[in-house]
């Protein structure tokens, strides 16, 4: 049998597409709704001197939908184009010693090449590239409205910080305590960012997963990702001080089992928090936390760590005092930043106990078990976290978990120590980078009016080519320095500002 001569009719077809415009979609509005379909690969960041396999595995799969679609009468608009801002683009420019606009031009012309040759029905025509002006004036532009409806803002925000490379990294690149890219220890940072409110949207998002056909556990990891949690908010003294200790929790119910509480280590009250005598030490494992990422703090099957800080809490509901610890598991960035331990009835706050010596006081108990009937127990051997019967809960005993947690919700709120609340795993989305290779924000800074947007008759803001364009290590990005394009008039008073230097993700 003779072999399939590949080398020459690829070509030959791909040059046919090419010349006869084959896979161009039809802009034809008398077209069939129904019958039209728009199919979206994700872009390829152009980092490298080429493709990798991981890149004709998922675009073969939606190139035969696509071809199944056309030869089934639909109009198929199926585009390409290339991610080429962002840190993977700048940091292979700072590899090769290249600047990053080169690179990234080189790249893309070598990824189209190569995506050819593979053979697949891309709409060229269509290719966008979102390093290029006429791209990112849309994505600032979309900024703008965003930071009208206050909806984008700044704040000061801690993140993973890497003194080799220069800045922040995201939980996924911080491997074991190291940079996944340099292996130098991380540090905790805390930097001027700017944030999107996607919070704003956390219950939209959940209602309207009702009506997506998507796979059932699809949706139930939307949903756990999301994660709404009704509760309440309580508020816990401190003893010998004035400030106060706030917590959400799901479980108001449990107050009177909470035997301990728990502050993350970035908790902006710490350093009050710890005594003299233990002041080293809690400082110590501040900054042993500081070198993890929040993913290895909160993995379930990490050994537990903390340092007691010499405080005490009041219990709100019972008076009591219980120790205040510091730890890792606890993260600043969900929920305030503080817990209250139940250990009888949280798997973690269990662990913890249990290492460290610390009561465990059973409050709820299963419906119908001894225990329920009278009302107490003694010390429990296994962590009980469903719902059931008060017990060990002074006047609320025999109360089943639902109607404590909304009396006792109440009575917190009465006498001005708690309140309702909603919780949600969704933290907002840290939006800014301090590195040059970035569409520019389009904001500047004016000490009479504030943060004012630019004008959008005056979009794009261009990123201006520098000859160093090297992270600064400064917490401010490369275009700090150039102070020509840093500084400018305002939109709105028409007096000295300057511009914003960060750059978008």
């Amino acid at each position: 049998m003779a072999k399939y001569p590949f080398s020459e009719i690829e070509p030959k077809w791909q040059k046919y597409w090419d010349d006869n415009q084959t896979f161009r979609t039809r802009e034809d509005p008398s077209f069939p709704k129904e019958k039209r379909r728009y199919v979206l690969d994700m872009f390829p960041y152009p980092s490298g001197a080429g493709l990798h396999v991981g890149h004709p595995e998922g675009y073969t799969a939606t190139d035969i939908y696509c071809r199944y679609l056309r030869a089934n009468g639909y109009n198929v608009l199926h585009p390409m184009g290339f991610d080429a801002f962002g840190l993977p683009a700048e940091n292979y420019a700072i590899q090769t010693g290249t600047h990053p606009a080169v690179t990234t031009k080189a790249n893309v012309k070598r990824f189209r090449e190569q995506i050819k040759s593979l053979g697949f029905s891309y709409d060229w025509n269509r290719e966008v590239s979102t390093c290029e002006a006429d791209y990112y004036k849309w994505t600032q532009w979309i900024f703008i409205q965003l930071f009208k409806k206050g909806l984008a803002y700044e704040s000061d925000a801690p993140i993973n910080w890497c003194p080799s490379c220069k800045t922040g990294l995201a939980n996924e690149e911080v491997k074991d305590g190291e940079c996944d890219r340099c292996h130098t220890k991380v540090t905790r940072k805390r930097i001027r960012q700017w944030i999107l409110k996607i919070t704003a949207y956390a219950d939209r998002l959940l209602a309207d997963l009702d009506g997506l056909d998507w796979p059932e556990p699809v949706k139930a990891m939307q949903r756990n990702w999301i994660g709404r949690s009704e509760g309440a908010a309580v508020i816990f003294g401190v003893d010998g001080m004035s400030e106060k200790l706030e917590v959400f929790t799901t479980r108001p119910d449990t107050l009177f089992g909470a035997t301990y509480m728990v502050v993350a280590p970035e908790h902006p009250l710490v350093e009050r928090l710890a005594t003299l005598a233990q002041k080293a030490v809690v400082q110590s494992y501040v900054e042993e936390a500081a070198r993890k990422s929040d993913l290895e703090r909160t993995d379930l099957a990490k050994d537990k760590t903390g340092v007691f800080t010499g405080s005490h809490a009041i219990n709100p509901v019972n008076g009591r005092k219980i120790p205040i610890w510091i730890s890792d598991y606890v993260l600043i960035s969900y929920g305030t930043g503080a817990i209250m331990a139940v250990p009888a009835h949280d798997e973690r706050d269990w662990a913890f106990a249990r290492k460290f010596d610390l009561p465990v006081v059973q409050v709820v108990a299963p419906e119908g078990s001894p225990e329920a009937k009278l009302g107490s127990c003694g010390d429990p051997e296994t962590c009980f976290v469903d719902e059931g019967i008060a017990i060990n809960s002074g006047d609320w005993n025999g109360t089943p978990t639902a109607a404590f947690k909304k009396g006792i919700t109440a009575l917190l709120e009465s006498k001005g120590l708690g309140r309702f609340s909603v919780n949600y795993k969704l933290r907002d989305w840290l939006f800014s980078r301090q590195r040059y290779w970035g569409e520019p924000i389009p904001v500047v800074h004016c000490q009479a009016c504030g943060v004012v947007p630019v004008k959008e008759s005056d979009l794009p803001l261009v990123l201006p080519d520098v000859s160093s364009y090297e992270p600064s290590g400064t917490g401010e990005s490369p275009l700090a320095k150039i102070e020509e394009w840093v500084q400018t008039t305002c939109p709105q008073c028409g007096g000295p500002a300057r511009r914003e230097t960060n750059t978008m993700p």
